[in-house]
């Protein structure tokens, strides 16, 4: 087989028999073999068609599909939910035109995820930028407070919606409760970009309150989840679920077909309905074992040397809200920076989600085992027990540390131009540059970019990080002369 192919990755890496803590959830096919589900892995190109006699219409569901997002609005306690094939960013984007008109404004996340920076552009709306803590000690953002928003809110009374993050990649949550009884005191929409916590309602289904509430229990009147990041649908199929009259449902549906493809997956939709029967049926008992796998691994965590676990739940100094299916892991008292425990752990077959300075982030998903996370223990006393006579301490920069640092804002441009990296300095972006992962612009359209940012985006492509906005030749998208402070 010819590994530089797509085909060859895949089938060589599958071979590998290696530990996933990065999405999707599903983590391999087992859980579906475990449920029942190998006829339709036996017969997966045999289903995948188009919309023939019986199979419906996912842009006016009346049958197959319609029965599938009906088990979701159940699952959920929504009102409505729909199934998007297109992943949580076109979610996003739709239910961003559905709530703020054409040239209103958003008070948005300044973390927030790419896609919704795509939804400002394609309908010229506004952002107020709504910046989370920092987490000073990891360089990380945390949460985005109510009184955050409280104060935005009061600032621009002609803004119509309010998108929040939550959780975010790393997994810690804003006061998503708290915020909506902020939103809908003011008479606007709130938008929860739940990528990262579709299983957070299925741990409390299961009556594990250390977790953090959904946001659909907490009021937000749009909730969006990558069902596929922790949960077991194949990747890019997601929900969308509606929760409030808020937001005219017409609207929301007219968008959705706007922003989704016209040939929907049905293996998509097949993964995102199988899913829905794994939770409606065996729903507390995968979310008991994950539970489990997880607070096994918190305790053999506590004793490695070397080793912090931020926000572990055995750790009573804990104040960050966390989704604990996220494992943060530090063990730069060793010299080991995030970078190199992820090259560390690879050479063990142990795959993780994301690097971010000294920390290493893995992702547990509905489809972990508890051999998964004791393996990872394992290779964790390894890495301890051969590094654990190294004190040296690396420095290295966290990603995130300039979100402490408020831009000064600008209109979106209209008017364009590239321009070299260098030459950036004075001018306002036009176009998000994104550290990849995790998809979290580091500038965003509107901010005037500092020398002290150009210099920081070069050492980032200095030192082989990959990021978007910045082209092979090197420019960026800016503002043309004489649109700005230049």
């Amino acid at each position: 087989m010819d590994t530089t192919s797509i085909t060859g990755f895949l089938t060589e890496h599958a071979d590998k028999k290696t530990v996933s803590f990065h999405m999707p959830g599903h983590k391999g096919s087992a859980i579906y073999k475990r449920f029942g589900y190998e006829e339709f892995l036996n017969k997966i190109m045999d289903c995948d068609i188009t919309e023939i006699p019986g199979a419906d219409n996912l842009f006016q569901t009346e049958g197959i599909i319609k029965a599938t997002q009906e088990k979701y609005a159940k699952l959920y306690d929504v009102q409505r939910s729909y199934l998007l094939i297109n992943g949580t960013s076109c979610g996003l984007i739709a239910g961003i035109l559905a709530a703020v008109p054409k040239g209103r404004k958003l008070i948005m996340a300044r973390n927030s995820h790419k896609s919704v920076f795509n939804a400002l552009i394609l309908a010229d709306i506004q952002p107020v930028y709504a910046y989370p803590e920092i987490i000073g000690e990891y360089g990380i953002s945390g949460e985005v407070t109510s009184g955050e928003i409280e104060k935005l809110i009061r600032e621009n009374p002609d803004a119509d919606a309010v998108l929040i993050p939550s959780p975010n990649y790393y997994g810690i949550c804003s006061d998503i409760k708290a915020i909506a009884d902020v939103v809908h005191k003011s008479g606007k929409v709130l938008i929860v970009d739940q990528a990262h916590g579709a299983h957070l309602k299925f741990f409390h289904d299961a009556r594990f309150d250390d977790m953090p509430e959904s946001a659909e229990h907490d009021g937000a009147d749009i909730i969006v989840n990558s069902i596929h990041k922790t949960l077991a649908s194949f990747t890019q199929s997601a929900v969308l679920n509606l929760n409030s009259d808020r937001v005219d449902h017409y609207v929301l549906e007219d968008k959705l077909q706007m922003i989704q493809s016209t040939s929907p997956s049905y293996l998509l939709m097949a993964s995102l309905d199988i899913n829905a029967d794994i939770l409606k049926e065996h729903g507390n008992t995968v979310m008991t074992e994950w539970h489990e796998s997880l607070m096994s691994f918190y305790k053999e965590a506590k004793n490695i040397k070397g080793l912090e676990v931020i926000g572990s739940p055995l750790n009573p100094d804990t104040k960050i809200n966390l989704d604990i299916t996220k494992i943060n892991l530090d063990m730069s008292a060793l010299g080991i920076d995030g970078s190199l425990l992820e090259k560390l752990l690879m050479t063990r077959g142990i795959y993780a989600e994301l690097t971010t300075g000294n920390i290493l982030m893995c992702m547990t998903g509905i489809g972990n085992s508890f051999d998964d996370l004791a393996r990872l223990a394992d290779a964790l006393k390894e890495i301890s027990a051969k590094y654990s006579e190294r004190q040296t301490v690396t420095n290295k920069k966290p990603v995130n540390a300039v979100f402490e640092e408020r831009l000064e804002l600008f209109p979106i441009p209209k008017d364009k131009e590239k321009v070299p990296l260098s030459q950036g300095g004075g001018r306002i972006c036009a176009s998000s540059i994104i550290p990849y992962p995790p998809g979290i612009p580091f500038i965003c359209p509107g901010e005037l970019l500092t020398e002290e940012v150009i210099q920081y985006i070069q050492m980032l492509r200095d030192a082989g990080e990959k990021v978007i906005g910045v082209n092979d030749h090197g420019e960026i998208t800016v503002g043309k002369s004489g649109a700005g402070p230049l």
